[in-house]
């Protein structure tokens, strides 16, 4: 019986979809549990930046054996702004990467993120969705650092929670 290509690729967008917005609710309903299981005296942003924080260190493990087929400093840095960019992209999100006007510095822009939205419907602030995000990236190039010898660092210049529109982060290397 031969394949329609278009039907199946058609079904498996709408099986990524129903699994980006699983792992969303499923994030909020481990926020919820660990919340309530704190207490009313433990600081919700303590926690969630603690899950984001060993969230990056172990997607960053996962990460290091596609850096090691780099070639080069601009390679390299082009690789670790890419992989930070399909963390996103993973989840539903639209990411670019773009060069910066020097050959060390390279800007992340997600033009379309599902986690603000996700937030807002399980009550989340946006502060913490923001510094939750932040604290992910921010681990994941701490982690890449650590086993390249690098010293990228990331900032965010512009953030969909901020209301500015998109994310920006600008990858450099000090």
């Amino acid at each position: 019986m031969p394949v329609d290509a278009e039907r199946e690729i058609n079904r498996l967008h709408g099986a990524l979809g129903a699994a980006q917005g699983a792992i969303k609710a499923t994030h909020y309903e481990w926020r919820q549990t660990a919340l309530e299981l704190a207490g009313p005296g433990a600081n919700p942003l303590d926690i969630i930046l603690k899950f984001w924080e060993i969230a990056g260190k172990d997607l960053a493990k996962g990460f290091l054996p596609a850096l090691n087929k780099a070639k080069g400093e601009e390679a390299l840095m082009t690789s670790v702004a890419r992989l930070l960019a399909a963390t996103g992209t993973a989840n539903g999100a639209v990411v670019k990467v773009e060069k910066g006007e020097s050959p060390n510095e390279l800007f992340i822009k997600w033009e379309r993120c599902p986690w603000p939205t996700s937030a807002k419907r399980y009550g989340a602030s946006m502060k913490e969705d923001l510094l939750g995000c932040d604290k992910f990236l921010q681990t994941i190039v701490g982690e890449f650092n650590g086993f390249l010898g690098t010293n990228y660092k990331l900032e965010t210049q512009k953030a969909i929670p901020r209301g500015d529109g998109v994310c920006l982060r600008r990858l450099y290397k000090e």
